[in-house]
């Protein structure tokens, strides 16, 4: 007997050794699987609910093809077209240098907006914000040159921000 004993001794501390190493991987994946969960929770707990906000977009008011020389235009936008914020002015087909822009609204208030800006083709205004908060639009006067001896003729185009 003491032969089949000290036989069984390497093959018993082995087979001791594979379940300790068995169990100390379960015991592992256990707490790893409740780190991910609980981090996890911390995660999703320190978002705040998502709002949803109506997207406010860019209505276009009107357009003007400007003429050679220094000149006045208008666009009337109607009073009826209200509650904008910011105005937006884009040029196209030509270069126009732009002086100042009078926005009366439809109150009968007047704010005058100077621009002192050459709009190549192509180009944008910086947004303008309009005094007072939303505001309804009567019309858009604006004063420009076309001294660059730009070969066509530019279009002026007015967007506003409801808001």
């Amino acid at each position: 007997m003491n032969n089949f004993t000290s036989s069984l001794k390497p093959f018993s501390i082995f087979i001791v050794l594979k379940t300790c190493y068995n169990t100390n991987i379960k015991i592992m994946r256990n707490i790893l699987g409740i780190l991910m969960a609980s981090f996890l929770l911390i995660g999703m707990s320190s978002f705040q609910p998502y709002k949803i906000t109506p997207k406010k977009k860019w209505v276009h008011l009107g357009s003007r093809k400007v003429n050679w020389g220094i000149e006045k235009d208008v666009i009337e936008v109607g009073s009826n077209e209200g509650g904008f914020t910011k105005l937006k002015i884009k040029v196209t087909g030509g270069a126009v240098n732009m002086r100042k822009m009078m926005v009366t609204y439809g109150n009968g208030n007047k704010d005058n907006i100077p621009l002192k800006f050459n709009f190549k083709k192509g180009a944008e205004s910086r947004i303008i914000d309009l005094k007072g908060g939303s505001r309804k639009i009567k019309k858009i006067t604006f004063w420009y040159d076309t001294k660059n001896h730009s070969k066509r003729k530019a279009t002026v185009h007015v967007a506003g921000k409801k808001g």
